[in-house]
């Protein structure tokens, strides 16, 4: 057992009236009983949406007697997008945001982690549901750069990205059958970058909210790039754009 889950119904819910960040919570579907109608009800108090799954998957995290719960901890905070951006704009920043569309590997994640820190992204925004784990590989795949940005997890992403819109910020979408290249949009004002799951790429309705579709330049035969590869040459080229700005005299 890693040491960033915990397991059965009294532990979950002493870890959140203690206050600790919870990443995900997995309960076995049409689970009954006065302990976890205790849990349900300190779930929806804090806005912890529960996954609800077959007790196969809860027996893949540990065969002890999780009693049909299982919840993974965070060391980080989690943050929430309309909070930031007004904060951003106050501070005289322009905004440069990151949208992880249901990444699922860790390694990834920590890896763009890594890479948003270095290039000074302000927050990397998360859904709720269907993202990696924030957990001890996540923390050390990113060298620690995960406790030096701040990590939204937002319910509905394509609400988000509206959100953002109407806040002025343009929402890029890097997929592989746009018709636009990253050299083609301006990343010097106000933006936010979407890349997707690893198989599936972005979900139709972020892809449909989005202000723009970017690609990169693909010449060899392979037609992809991994995400975390990709999303570090669309990051650094909005580093190139930010830097070749001639300011105004």
């Amino acid at each position: 057992m890693k040491d960033d889950f915990i397991f059965g119904l009294r532990p979950v819910i002493e870890a959140i009236e203690a206050g600790k960040t919870i990443d995900k919570v997995f309960v076995q579907n049409a689970l009954q009983g006065p302990i976890y109608a205790e849990l349900k009800a300190i779930l929806a108090k804090n806005k912890i949406r529960p996954n609800y799954v077959p007790v196969e998957k809860l027996n893949r995290f540990t065969r002890k007697n999780h009693q049909g719960v299982v919840a993974f901890i965070s060391d980080v905070p989690f943050h929430k997008v309309e909070d930031i951006v007004p904060q951003l704009f106050e501070q005289g920043k322009t905004p440069f945001l990151l949208i992880l569309d249901r990444l699922t590997d860790v390694r990834n994640f920590g890896a763009i982690c890594r890479t948003a820190e270095c290039v000074g992204v302000d927050a990397i925004i998360i859904p709720e549901k269907g993202a990696a784990p924030i957990n001890s590989d996540a923390i050390k795949t990113s060298a620690g750069a995960i406790y030096n940005i701040k990590i939204c997890k937002e319910n509905n992403l394509a609400h988000a990205v509206d959100f953002l819109q109407q806040s002025g910020i343009s929402v890029y979408a890097a997929s592989e059958k746009a018709q636009k290249l990253i050299y083609d949009v301006n990343m010097t004002e106000p933006c936010a970058i979407v890349m997707g799951n690893e198989e599936t790429g972005i979900s139709k309705e972020v892809l449909h909210h989005a202000d723009e579709k970017i690609k990169l330049p693909i010449e060899g035969k392979t037609q992809s790039l991994n995400v975390s590869v990709a999303c570090g040459a669309i990051l650094y080229e909005a580093v190139r754009q930010k830097m070749t700005v001639i300011p105004n005299p």
